[in-house]
């Protein structure tokens, strides 16, 4: 059969020789340019073949193809297979080419154009190889795979993708390009003027303009969206989207200088469906009072009781709202909970937060703590001042994530060495003897005389270091005569504490971390009637102190990221030696502490301050004159050298989260570092010990999901030593 094809094709080539143009009179085209539909020449055009290929290869039927059309035409290496090209009746060389691309397309083939060329490809690779770009109105017809720009004027090519991805075919692409309101497609040039045309109809502007219907006695940010919500449905789309996001979207706008609402609608009857709701809604309130009527307004982020304060003060300025403007009697004004105290005067790090503050009263603004809301005594012209103030105060404040760094690394060498004897001359009867020595002591350096001291009571301590001595009888007294001790000390402290603590905008916050320590303020003994057989009373007073880190930021965000902090930061520590005649009142403490205001930029690093010391001690004891002699004099004195190093930095960095989203992605980034913490310091497994395992976090849950979901149920007793689990479920 494909013999017979091929030789009714190169029988049908010689009659159609008279009639077909010579080689080269093809034009090349710009790619840039649209193309035309490949056509043959007029002669060409005038006669008619009649195909008749059935399984044959695709590259024979390609070069009869491009002998009708006198056009090369080059077929991909890839491209290989038989395929059936045939008409019942003659047809024209044009309808013969279309014919071809056809048949071509069904067998997942393109046909391409690129800078004049023909080419036949994989249609996966088409769209990557097509150098035919049109814009505007589509020149090509056929099967022929172009890219095609479609500028758009009115709507969103980003709806439109969603509308047009379905009638364009698997292995062709689809772009919006917002920048310019334009889309980019590449696909068949047939596909492609159906698709014009689907755009054109879809580009139209909003069926109605944008129109401000003005209240005469609701509020426009109260009304607004309960009408957005009617108007949608029950969709409960957010009120005040941009115009012109999505097509057949009604918007409302609450304008609170004007009181009105703006308007837009994709067609004039639903527009006028808008504002017969608005005239059946905009009626005046029925909960009339002794100043006006009665307004409840639900607050979302502010404070109630605090708000109140501000808009009675801010209207008492002008001469409204009477004597409770100030605050009235019986206002409430909350408290910090960092300001509760202890009853010694220490701070409670434990206290409670402050108790929820009753309803205020005076005035025409009064706040409802338990609702956080505020009850509004006033006629409709000054609620609708006092309510554009609310709307402008009650914002969503930020939170500030803070991170501090105290850094401390610290050294000291000491060297000691000294000498010390001790001699007796004389005869066993003289009545005249000599005794002399050297004597020299200091912090764990015991004197010779004190170590023969204990050793003559059974405790022979010769101090640290290394110790040489030599020992000598007096008298049948076997004690040290001279000893040498030599001893070299070093010490190195790296403490590195990163408090951490989030707070809102304009808020102080305040995190301990430490212990609560005693310290004795006062003792009194009383001694009972009857002298020395009297009984004895003792009393002390004793006031607790948080000693460790403490530290408290009050926070304030500019408009620019830049975020202005007042700083309190403390560090505290109990020092392991008591300063001598101070031990019956207390341990003794070491305090830095850092107060100031800082300026800082968004996540950005910030060095609050520090303390580098280098010191250097020598402690020499000698005898005079004979010590500074040369070799000999090292037996007549004691040499300690000590050198301390003091790093001391506190760094800070505040990352500032404006919103929902800012503030779970880095509780979630901090949750999985301790959870990967956690799991990384399990213990190793054991056959003996039967605990093999560490409490570890539970994974992360999901928004709205409770924290707690997904960690293993706990046994009914707790185990020593480890953070107490969740209860497990019970037992029937």
């Amino acid at each position: 059969m494909r013999s017979l094809a091929l030789l009714c094709a190169l029988a049908l080539l010689p009659a159609l020789a008279p009639v077909l143009p010579g080689v080269g009179s093809a034009r090349a085209q710009a790619p840039t340019e649209p193309s035309s539909t490949p056509q043959p020449s007029s002669r060409a055009t005038r006669g008619q073949v009649t195909l008749n290929f059935v399984n044959a290869e695709i590259e024979a039927v390609t070069r009869a193809i491009a002998a009708m059309i006198d056009r090369p035409i080059v077929v991909d290496p890839r491209v290989r297979g038989p395929v059936t090209v045939y008409s019942e009746q003659p047809q024209t060389v044009a309808q013969a080419f279309q014919s071809f691309q056809t048949v071509l397309r069904g067998n997942n083939w393109a046909l391409i154009e690129n800078a004049g060329l023909l080419r036949i490809v994989p249609e996966a690779d088409a769209k990557l190889q097509a150098g035919t770009v049109s814009v505007g109105e589509v020149g090509v017809k056929g099967d022929q795979v172009i890219t095609q720009i479609f500028p758009l004027r009115f709507e969103n090519p980003n709806n439109l993708v969603a509308v047009l991805r379905p009638l364009i075919s698997a292995n062709n692409t689809i772009n919006a390009n917002p920048g310019n309101n334009a889309l980019v497609i590449t696909d068949y040039a047939d596909n492609l003027r159906r698709i014009a045309r689907i755009v054109a109809a879809l580009d139209q502007p909003s069926g109605t303009d944008v129109e401000i219907v003005p209240l005469k006695h609701a509020v426009a940010v109260d009304l607004a969206p309960l009408v957005q919500r009617l108007s949608d449905g029950g969709s409960g789309a957010s009120v005040g989207a941009p115009p012109g996001l999505g097509g057949g979207v009604m918007t409302v706008i609450a304008d609170s200088r004007s009181n009105s609402l703006i308007l837009r609608a994709p067609n004039p009857a639903r527009l006028a469906a808008l504002r017969t709701t608005i005239e059946r809604l905009d009626r005046p309130s029925n909960l009339v009072g002794p100043g006006g009527s009665l307004w409840v307004v639900h607050l979302k982020h502010a404070d109630a009781t605090r708000l109140a304060t501000v808009l009675r003060a801010a209207f008492a300025s002008v001469g409204i709202g009477g004597s409770g403007a100030g605050g009235g009697a019986g206002s409430t004004q909350p408290v910090s909970p960092g300001a509760t105290q202890a009853p010694g005067g220490g701070s409670a790090a434990t206290s409670p937060l402050t108790a929820t503050a009753q309803p205020t009263t005076g005035g025409f603004v009064q706040a409802d703590p338990a609702t956080n809301s505020l009850i509004i005594t006033a006629p409709e012209p000054l609620y609708r001042q006092v309510r554009a103030m609310i709307d402008q105060l009650d914002t969503r404040r930020a939170q500030i994530y803070i991170e501090s760094l105290v850094v401390e690394v610290s050294g000291s060498d000491a060297a000691d060495f000294g000498v010390q004897w001790q001699g007796l001359s004389g005869q066993s009867g003289d009545q005249f003897g000599v005794a002399g020595g050297t004597n020299f002591s200091g912090p764990g350096r015991p004197s010779i005389i004190a170590i023969n001291a204990g050793a003559a009571q059974g405790q022979l301590n010769l101090g640290e270091g290394l110790n040489l001595g030599l020992l000598r009888s007096f008298n049948g007294v076997v004690s040290l005569a001279a000893i040498a001790r030599m001893l070299q000390s070093q010490a190195q402290t790296n403490i590195v504490s990163t408090p951490t603590l989030i707070g809102l905008d304009n808020d102080e916050a305040k995190i301990v971390v430490g212990e609560n320590v005693p310290f004795v303020t006062g003792q009194f003994t009383n001694t009972g009637a009857g002298g020395a057989g009297g009984n004895v009373n003792p009393f002390q007073t004793i006031e607790r102190k948080d000693v460790g880190i403490t530290l408290r930021i009050k926070p304030t965000v500019g408009e620019g990221g830049a975020v202005r902090m007042q700083i309190f930061l403390e560090q505290s520590s109990l020092l392991a030696t008591t300063a001598a005649g101070t031990s019956n009142a207390g341990p003794s403490t070491a305090k830095r502490s850092i107060e100031n205001n800082v300026l800082v930029e968004d996540g950005q690093i910030l060095v609050l301050g520090g303390l580098i010391e280098d010191r250097f001690v020598v402690n020499k004891s000698k005898v005079p004159l004979l010590g500074d002699l040369p070799l000999v004099g090292a037996l007549f004195r004691s040499e300690t050298r000590e050198r301390r190093r003091s790093n001391l930095m506190v760094f800070l960095r505040p990352i500032v989260m404006r919103d929902a989203d800012a503030a779970n992605r880095l509780s979630i980034d901090r949750y999985d570092a301790i959870r990967g913490r956690q799991e990384r310091s399990q213990p190793p497994q054991s056959f003996v010990l039967p605990i093999n395992e560490a409490p570890t976090m539970p994974a992360a849950p999901a928004p709205r999901q409770p924290l707690g979901q997904g960690m293993p149920d706990a046994p009914s007793q707790p185990s020593s030593g480890g953070t107490p689990a969740a209860a497990g479920p019970k037992q029937p």
